[in-house]
């Protein structure tokens, strides 16, 4: 997926999952789980890939400190006016994934959300990205990455549980489940997505 020209073009799509409620539903439970037992603010939260906000938005809406960082400007555009809309705070850094302390995003955090980021990278950028998290996650740090799995599809890589070990060796994956996200469809034929949530916590 070319995010700068999808941006570009007005084509962003993925956003519409704010909409879906089976989403939706899901990925506060699943806020629900990693916030039990505390109370706001629940601490750093990094939104990798950002794009324009939408989720990082919901995470400082619960209570979390959210920095989101992606590589595309025109979508940063529409995460600081979302923010603005939503009326919340949230600090958005423009840099790579696969370089976070170089960026300046920071450390410590207790929580990496990744919304389609991981899945769509090669190999080496999967394992860079996974170095990255590794340096800057707190010690009891949870990473939430959304994953389709690897297929021959147009646009989305997809990737395995394995690329997933493999670029977090120093993690343990604690919970694998659907996101119950559907495309319309002719779409979910052509995409095929079978999205799931894989939750990570360090061994």
């Amino acid at each position: 997926m070319n995010y700068q020209f999808a941006y570009s073009v007005g084509f962003h799509p993925w956003e519409d999952a704010a909409a879906d409620p089976a989403f939706v539903n899901r990925f506060c439970e699943l806020m629900e789980r990693e916030e039990s037992g505390r109370t706001p603010p629940f601490g750093p939260a990094l939104d990798l890939g950002t794009g324009s906000g939408v989720w990082g938005i919901q995470l400082a809406r619960r209570g979390w400190q959210v920095t989101g960082i992606d590589n595309v400007a025109k979508a940063l555009d529409r995460a600081r006016e979302r923010i603005r809309q939503a009326g919340v705070e949230m600090r958005l850094v423009e840099g790579d994934v696969t370089a976070l302390r170089a960026s300046g995003v920071g450390a410590g955090f207790r929580l990496v959300l990744d919304t389609g980021t991981f899945h769509d990278f090669d190999t080496d950028r999967q394992q860079a990205m996974g170095r990255e998290i590794d340096a800057l996650a707190a010690p009891d740090a949870t990473v939430m990455l959304l994953v389709w799995p690897r297929r021959v599809r147009p646009l989305i890589r997809g990737a395995t549980r394995e690329e997933i070990e493999g670029a977090f060796p120093g993690w343990k994956i604690t919970h694998v489940e659907a996101s119950h996200f559907r495309l319309p469809k002719v779409l979910q034929m052509i995409m095929r997505p079978d999205e799931h949530w894989y939750r990570l916590c360090r061994q």
